[in-house]
């Protein structure tokens, strides 16, 4: 495949495509790098039980399908790929995982949303009986950390990646770099920006070599401009996706910026749905621009975020979203057949 390839075909197509299990012709990986088929062209991607979805959008386990499984966890990603085990699981695995990533004291990337092992906003328990920040950890205490008592500990990118089937992409979201001075979801200045990179580099290049050796299609993520922008200079062609949260324009001007494949919004930011503008983490009333229609039109996927009930992620289907982004995976399974 020549280098002219669209980088947006990979996204555009998780969604249609995984069923025939074709994702690979237009990813990152037909242009050189970054997982999906071996080097000597053999598409390594396994029998599937896809094909009854016909176009259905993507279907992006959020942490593993959290609200199944223990999220962010080996055991977590094999069985969200795998698909049709667990209480009210359909055949259907997940087309892409869409996991969190930090790093530990000695610098080792760790698959783990929250910054401190033993805390978690909203006065939830923590996912941990460990105390402390990830990043002030050591690695050692990190991966020996339970994961809500379910066996399950943390674990290492490296290790996720290798757990996950060729033939199911991987969301990598960059959480934190190991700091507290992060600027969230915000459209920077030159000078704010440099000095965020600055934070995001290190950490960014180790997360990194990880995924270069992955034989999955990736697509990163991020609320932090700075973490996509340095994807960006150090993996050009690595699909990139900014995590909206309180403001469409600034969402669309990082994407513009960095030629994102995708955005992924809240499912409240989708207007012609009933729940547009509705309190989620935070509420509108949004702009009035049309996110999907522009995203759409300047050829990026749209991939919502945190989809709970099949209800709403019926009616983001008929709206028009590219990906559906839920803790469940029986989600898109009401009325798929019709």
């Amino acid at each position: 495949m020549g280098p002219d390839i669209d980088r947006r075909t990979f996204v555009k197509g998780i969604g249609t495509t995984a069923a025939t299990a074709t994702l690979g012709a237009g990813s990152a990986v037909a242009r050189g790098g970054y997982g999906g088929k071996e080097e000597d062209g053999h598409d390594d991607r396994g029998d599937t039980d896809r094909d009854w979805y016909g176009d259905a959008p993507a279907l992006i386990a959020h942490r593993g399908f959290a609200g199944q499984y223990p999220e962010n966890t080996v055991g977590a990603v094999e069985l969200a790929a795998r698909g049709g085990h667990g209480p009210g699981a359909t055949r259907r695995g997940a087309d892409m995982i869409e996991i969190d990533i930090v790093p530990t004291a000695d610098g080792d990337v760790v698959v783990f949303h929250d910054d401190g092992l033993a805390e978690r906003d909203g006065g939830e328990r923590g996912l941990t009986d460990v105390e402390g920040l990830v990043w002030e950890t050591p690695t050692e205490t990190v991966l020996d950390a339970e994961v809500l008592g379910s066996g399950e500990t943390v674990p290492l990118l490296s290790t996720v990646l290798d757990a996950i089937p060729p033939h199911v992409a991987v969301n990598v979201e960059f959480k934190n770099p190991g700091s507290l001075d992060l600027r969230f979801a915000e459209s920077l200045d030159s000078d704010a920006l440099a000095a965020q990179k600055g934070l995001w580099r290190p950490f960014t290049e180790r997360a990194l070599d990880a995924i270069e050796a992955c034989r999955n299609d990736v697509l990163v993520s991020s609320f932090y401009e700075a973490a996509l922008a340095t994807v960006r200079d150090l993996a050009p062609d690595l699909p990139v996706a900014p995590l909206l949260w309180d403001s469409i324009e600034d969402g669309l001007a990082i994407a513009r910026r960095y030629d994102a494949e995708a955005v992924h919004p809240p499912y409240n930011m989708v207007r012609g749905t009933p729940f547009y503008g509705d309190p989620y983490y935070t509420e509108g009333p949004w702009s009035e621009t049309d996110l999907l229609a522009v995203a759409h039109e300047e050829g990026r996927a749209v991939n919502v975020y945190t989809v709970a009930t099949w209800y709403q992620a019926q009616e983001l289907v008929d709206a028009g979203v590219d990906g559906i982004i839920g803790d469940y995976s029986n989600l898109l399974a009401f009325g798929e057949r019709s």
